[in-house]
């Protein structure tokens, strides 16, 4: 079963600052990792993806720097700013206490509900 864009909508920029912690990135590395780590479930629309970065970046949470992928094409790569990293550790806390919440919804709402 795949998610849907509409589901996952909020949480994209956590997805890119989540991956942009293990070092600088181009957006087709992105969206390769982000369909790779959720097992093909979520497949992000590059201009969903771009439109992420930007923000972030307008945000001053990311910075862009030119430079050239393993394959020798030009590219533009992102990083986490200080800020960045920050805000990162906002946003899980942020995540995990509304992800607690849902899943109290939902396990009241199944309670005794056989599949």
């Amino acid at each position: 079963m795949s998610i849907s864009a509409d589901a996952i909508r909020g949480y994209v920029d956590l997805m890119v600052l989540s991956l942009l912690r293990s070092g600088p990135s181009y957006a087709y590395e992105l969206a390769q990792r982000i369909s790779n780590i959720s097992g093909d479930e979520y497949v992000i629309k590059q201009t969903t993806l771009y439109s992420a970065v930007k923000r972030l970046e307008a945000s001053e949470l990311v910075s862009a720097s030119p430079g050239i992928s393993p394959s020798g094409k030009p590219r533009t790569y992102y990083q986490l700013t200080p800020a960045g990293f920050e805000h990162f550790h906002v946003k899980v806390e942020e995540w995990l206490s509304t992800k607690s919440v849902v899943d109290r919804f939902i396990a009241e709402a199944t309670e005794g509900v056989t599949p």
